[in-house]
């Protein structure tokens, strides 16, 4: 090999021109180091959208809870009772409580009249209003002191369906009567229906163990908020 000019042995696309054809990688790492970029920040994102969801959550059910307690010792034209479940043709246990309440509010006079509420399901004979008034009627309220709206469906139609009831009436005060874990949303719809109203929740529950109050405390969270967000 002596005398041999190594130049002349090396292929001529490696004088320069063959390493040069070799990709190098930068640009697809580059691409890489992007997208991990822009996954890590939907990622940190989706972490901060959830902490502050849990915390407005949190806060809402702060409020819910607290406000449970509070109760109208104040006189009033009637007692409001928003409705519940009718099974059949009378009130289940939960409107039992509710309207146990109201006519413990007209015994001792705090009120004069009982407004019931609650149209009827498919399933059930009476509407949650009638099935009401019986329950009262039967346990010695006397029919002219109780007042229905038997058309609504949800609180929110509780309040806007009653308040032309209550005008026609001449009611101008009323005291709500409901679950105490229902009661922050209830006092917030009916503030912005234009009624002057105020709390008196029912004394007793069936939402009372951790089994039922907790389930109760995230469906009022849920709702509170959506009302809060689109008014519904």
């Amino acid at each position: 090999m002596a005398g041999v000019d190594a130049a002349s042995i090396i292929p001529p696309r490696s004088r320069g021109g063959w390493l040069q054809n070799v990709p190098n990688g930068t640009g697809d790492t580059n691409q890489r180091t992007g997208s991990m970029r822009l996954v890590h920040r939907i990622y940190r994102a989706i972490f901060a959208l959830s902490l502050l969801i849990v915390a407005v959550a949190g806060g809402l059910a702060l409020d819910i809870w607290r406000y449970a307690g509070q109760s109208s010792a104040q006189k009033a034209d009637a007692a409001l009772v928003l409705g519940a479940a009718v099974l059949w043709d009378r009130p289940s246990p939960v409107l039992a409580e509710r309207l146990r309440h109201a006519k413990a509010l007209y015994d001792i006079g705090q009120v004069s009249h009982i407004v019931v509420t609650g149209g009827r399901s498919p399933e059930d004979k009476l509407s949650e209003a009638e099935a009401s008034r019986n329950w009262l009627v039967a346990n010695g309220v006397p029919a002219e002191a109780i007042i229905e709206e038997n058309q609504s469906r949800t609180t929110i139609e509780n309040f806007a369906l009653a308040a032309p009831v209550l005008a026609e009436a001449g009611i101008s005060s009323i005291l709500i009567v409901s679950d105490p874990l229902h009661m922050r949303r209830a006092m917030l719809i009916a503030g912005r229906a234009g009624l002057s109203a105020q709390p008196s929740p029912t004394p007793t529950s069936r939402y009372l163990s951790w089994e039922t109050t907790m389930p109760f405390l995230a469906r009022e969270v849920w709702f509170m908020g959506q009302y809060l967000v689109a008014g519904l």
